[in-house]
């Protein structure tokens, strides 16, 4: 494995935070997160990583996103849970464990809660944690830019879909580099 900081495809889960249907028109561009979020749920799903996904009171708050669930997979795994650190919830721990990732690509909602509790004890628990900062985002930008502030003095790396998906590759030879290109392109 590369240094912690690069994204290896054998070694990393994409875990996507409470993006539920509730936070819709409380949370500003709720759309273009979704839409990045979902891009890279099927990037993930090219490369073979992957896809764990989380929802927050699901009864109150709803499903996740239309947009993110589409594109699913039938073998992601979504875990309900009540506590803000998806860590707390057991089913979490369990799935996270089954799949032996070291490094766990982090995204959703909302940043300085719930995103950023679950990003500090996946740390704790001895994981590189890897933000993809243009796919989390809060009520309040204040909130966005504090929570990402406080997770990366905590160690959390900061990367992007598309950082995820072309370290995910390492090289234009890699099988699914067209692919992946058509995604973004």
């Amino acid at each position: 494995m590369s240094h912690r900081s690069i994204l290896n495809q054998s070694a990393s889960v994409l875990v996507i935070v409470d993006f539920q249907e509730a936070f819709r028109n409380a949370i500003s561009e709720f759309s273009i997160l979704a839409s990045r979020i979902a891009t890279a749920v099927s990037g993930a799903k090219l490369l073979g990583v992957p896809v764990l996904v989380t929802e927050q009171y699901p009864k109150g708050l709803g499903p996740t996103c239309e947009e993110i669930s589409m594109s699913l997979s039938n073998d992601s795994a979504i875990v309900e849970k009540s506590t803000f650190s998806a860590v707390g919830a057991v089913d979490f721990n369990v799935k996270i464990e089954s799949l032996n990732a070291k490094q766990i690509l982090l995204c959703g909602l909302e940043t300085h809660i719930c995103v950023s509790q679950t990003a500090h004890d996946l740390i704790d628990h001895g994981f590189h944690v890897h933000l993809l900062a243009d796919c989390v985002g809060s009520r309040f930008d204040s909130g966005r830019h504090t929570g990402m502030m406080k997770m990366q003095q905590s160690g959390v790396i900061q990367s992007s879909v598309e950082m995820m998906l072309f370290e995910l590759m390492a090289d234009s030879r890699h099988e699914k580099f067209r692919d992946i290109q058509a995604l973004i392109l």
